[in-house]
């Protein structure tokens, strides 16, 4: 059993927005940290450079999350690429509706004053590759942190050693006891973590496996959407994870099913069923790519695949479906700033003011 499945009962408390985790601290609810990085929380003066050899709970321009939830923020994602800071919700509105306007230019590839599904495609493809980049880039100072010898790979004694020293305890004593084969002494949740990174270690160690991580290994570890291979493993953890009958496939029902827990009030009661109409319509519309009601692991991993074009197309047209209200199939820039928040995640006022001058 997986470290994710142990802890399935924290699932609806991860998903809830701000407002509902809120109201359900107010009513006392208790639950263990369903992911790894929720250890990072126990010792808040770690470093930054301690906390990113640690496998990213969510991975940007993914549309899934490596606990099995839906990314919220895949679309602002993929449309803003590594601008997606600049457009805060207490940003200056004139200042984000000029930025909007820029990126639309750059969208719209044939100066037509419209952007159609294959432009948006495109440009899709182009903010998935920004995101790559950046975790590269992460990945060096990750792996630089790891390999103090700078010896070119690192063995997992070595990682588990840092591993340990980032969560309090003695880099030194570790060490030692490691190299003598003593027993360390862990307490429930950081062993039950370590296990399950053990697990991707090993998974993220390419034939021949001698054990060892390089850099471009250890960056599929952190980051198993770079690695088809570490993207099928991630896949088959969440399958695992879903799968009640243990036929390595998902109905519906799996796919939907609420975490355990009862419903404390209405507001609660609401944000489930938010939840399970959320999962519906992307198992039957996006996942499900056959409709047989059935979801492989296949299926699963053509859709978490961030360097699918199809699926980039697919979104694309997702994409403008939603802000596009003439119905012509292609987004226009008032379209764009009307819809401004499902884009950037920031609501923009007076969006068609002056729009054609500032143009």
């Amino acid at each position: 059993m997986t470290f994710i499945s142990k802890t399935m009962f924290n699932w609806r408390r991860s998903q809830l927005s701000h407002l509902a985790v809120f109201v359900m601290l107010a009513l006392n609810v208790q639950a263990r940290p369903a992911n790894i990085s929720a250890l990072k929380d126990k010792h808040p003066n770690n470093s930054k450079e301690d906390n990113e050899i640690l496998p990213p709970d969510h991975l940007n321009g993914v549309k899934m999350e490596m606990d099995g939830h839906l990314n919220k923020d895949f679309h602002q994602e993929v449309f803003l690429g590594k601008e997606m800071e600049e457009f805060e919700e207490d940003s200056e509105p004139r200042r984000n509706r000029k930025k909007l306007i820029e990126i639309f230019t750059k969208v719209d590839f044939n100066k037509d004053r419209s952007v159609s599904a294959k432009e948006m495609q495109r440009w899709i493809m182009e903010k998935t590759e920004e995101h790559f980049q950046e975790a590269v880039r992460e990945n060096k100072l990750s792996f630089r942190a790891v390999d103090p010898d700078q010896d070119g790979h690192v063995t997992w004694d070595e990682y588990r050693v840092k591993f340990l020293a980032s969560k309090g305890f003695n880099e030194k004593e570790v060490a030692e006891k490691i190299k003598n084969n003593e027993e360390l002494k862990l307490d429930e949740e950081t062993q039950e973590v370590l296990e399950s990174l053990k697990d991707r270690w090993f998974q993220a160690d390419n034939p021949p496996a001698d054990q060892l991580l390089n850099e471009e290994e250890f960056l599929s570890f952190l980051h198993p959407e770079h690695s088809k291979g570490m993207l099928r493993y991630m896949v088959k953890e969440i399958v695992r994870d879903l799968d009640q009958d243990g036929d390595g496939k998902l109905t519906l029902a799996e796919f939907i099913s609420l975490p355990m827990g009862t419903v404390e009030n209405q507001q609660a009661q609401d944000i489930d069923d938010d939840w399970v109409r959320e999962r519906k319509k992307e198992f039957e519309e996006v996942i499900d790519a056959n409709h047989d009601t059935i979801v492989t692991m296949e299926e699963l991993e053509e859709y978490m695949d961030p360097m699918n074009e199809y699926n980039a197309l697919n979104e694309a047209k997702q994409m403008i479906a939603v802000a596009d209200e003439n119905q012509n199939h292609n987004l226009e820039l008032e379209e764009i700033l009307k819809y401004s928040e499902y884009f950037t995640g920031s609501k923009l006022m007076d969006y068609a003011r002056n729009v054609h001058e500032e143009f």
